[in-house]
């Protein structure tokens, strides 16, 4: 039996296609042995494994990138699939497989009509306050319907916007790019898409624009401020011992 960590032990687990390289097999079995531990450290974690903590827990200098390609790859023609998530990895079923799950998936409250319309603001027009959602929507927007997509955690607070009330801004999450099996907001459908998939009159008015989510929704907008702990604190987003110190 081959030693872990050595170059047949690598050959085994990725074949000699997807694994060493005649060319330059000290680099190939490097990236494999890289592939592997990041395979154990995303299969090992409940949530979606952020680049960045996978490179603090692997060798330095270490080619990340084409790691977690070839672990990619490698899963691709698997039952599971190595998908990202934003800036984070994580397996999950073959989409061409999930039939297979839905006896055993808890059936999620279905979200009114509302509620799937102001998520769909949020995604393409983040940060927007409550004030602009209802602007876009034509009708005012309750307090019920943000908070219902605030707790599918879908949909969170960013911050202020920079104008008189200072009104808290909107985007979207992680996990909204993983319900809906999306790597990053630039993956939203289109409008040729929506067209296409029923969910746009083919009427629509000639002037008729979609905005282009950013492509880095973690990051603050020019026209927002960061939460303050005072913020935090009339938010209810402090926990107890953030209070407490």
């Amino acid at each position: 039996m081959s030693e872990p960590g050595s170059a047949a032990a690598v050959v085994s687990l990725f074949g000699e296609k997807d694994g060493l390289s005649e060319e330059n097999p000290a680099e190939r079995l490097v990236i494999a042995e890289a592939a592997r531990m990041a395979e154990a450290l995303i299969f090992a974690s409940a949530e979606p494994v952020t680049e960045s903590a996978l490179a603090a827990r692997l060798p330095a200098g270490v080619n990340l990138k084409a790691a977690l390609a070839e672990l990619q790859a490698v899963y691709a023609r698997r039952g599971v699939n190595l998908v990202k998530v934003g800036d984070a990895w994580a397996f999950r079923t073959a989409g061409d497989l999930a039939f297979l799950m839905t006896r055993d998936t808890l059936q999620q409250k279905k979200l009114s009509r509302a509620a799937l319309e102001v998520l769909a603001i949020v995604a393409y027009h983040q940060p927007v306050t409550r004030a602009e959602i209802e602007e876009i929507r034509g009708v005012e927007t309750s307090k019920g319907t943000l908070d219902t997509l605030l707790e599918t955690a879908w949909v969170r607070m960013r911050g202020r916007r920079k104008t008189p009330g200072r009104p808290v801004t909107y985007g979207t999450t992680d996990a909204f790019l993983d319900h809906f099996q999306l790597e990053a907001l630039r993956d939203l459908p289109g409008i040729e898409e929506l067209k296409g998939a029923g969910l746009l009159s083919a009427r629509m008015p000639a002037n008729f624009s979609m905005p282009v989510p950013p492509a880095d929704a973690d990051e603050l907008a020019e026209d927002e401020d960061p939460f303050t702990d005072i913020d935090l604190e009339e938010l209810g987003l402090l926990t107890p011992r953030a209070r407490d110190d």
